[in-house]
């Protein structure tokens, strides 16, 4: 069976790509739909072929960008939880985060817009049953917060690398602390989500 792309997904694939692009640096609200059809270099009806309106395309990044998250989802669930697993987790989310980061500062910089879209509660669904799964069974409060800290620890350091990576004017581009690309940042973010995630033990684990 072949497994070569067809025409349509993989023009599917390019509009989600530069959709992604637009809202991310210029913002959802603020990009139009004949913005998107004209970086593609088609017509807005060409685009209306694929998705009819914004809402879509964001369903659309969030099913191609989320497979992560859901591999990860599909592989902890099922499984006793213990400290490995747990830190297992972490590091699977880690990891897919790397080549998902246009997705985290999407949702990010975009919050008001899509809090209540559908693609934003799916994400949101996406999320809490990750931090289930760090946090365990019959966990009180402070390891549920433990665990919702550990994940987003992935989603602060890429916030803090967009800084170093578009300082403020009178910012030292050059200054200490600063990380230089996702690989650094992420590698932090984990050794910081391991640490905050080591103090769950829900009682009965």
């Amino acid at each position: 069976m072949s497994t070569t792309q067809s025409p349509r997904s993989d023009t599917r694939a390019r509009i989600v790509e530069v959709a992604l692009e637009l809202f991310a640096s210029q913002g959802y609200e603020k990009t139009s739909l004949r913005e998107i059809a004209d970086r593609l270099g088609v017509t807005k009806a060409a685009l209306y072929y694929h998705f009819k309106t914004k809402d879509d395309i964001v369903h659309g990044i969030v099913e191609t960008m989320s497979a992560p998250i859901d591999d990860t989802i599909a592989w902890g669930e099922g499984k006793p939880w213990s400290p490995e697993l747990r830190d297992e987790l972490v590091r699977r989310f880690a990891a897919g985060m790397v080549e998902r980061a246009p997705l985290l500062r999407f949702f990010h910089e975009n919050q008001p817009a899509l809090r209540e879209s559908p693609a934003g509660l799916e994400f949101k669904q996406r999320m809490l049953a990750m931090i289930r799964l760090v946090q365990g069974p019959n966990a009180d409060f402070r390891d549920r917060l433990r665990a919702t800290m550990t994940l987003f620890s992935i989603h602060s350091a890429l916030f803090l690398l967009k800084q170093d990576e578009q300082p403020e004017e009178g910012q030292d581009p050059c200054a200490a602390g600063r990380v230089e690309n996702i690989a650094e940042a992420v590698e932090a973010a984990l050794d910081v989500a391991l640490e905050i995630a080591s103090r769950i033990e829900p009682a009965g684990a």
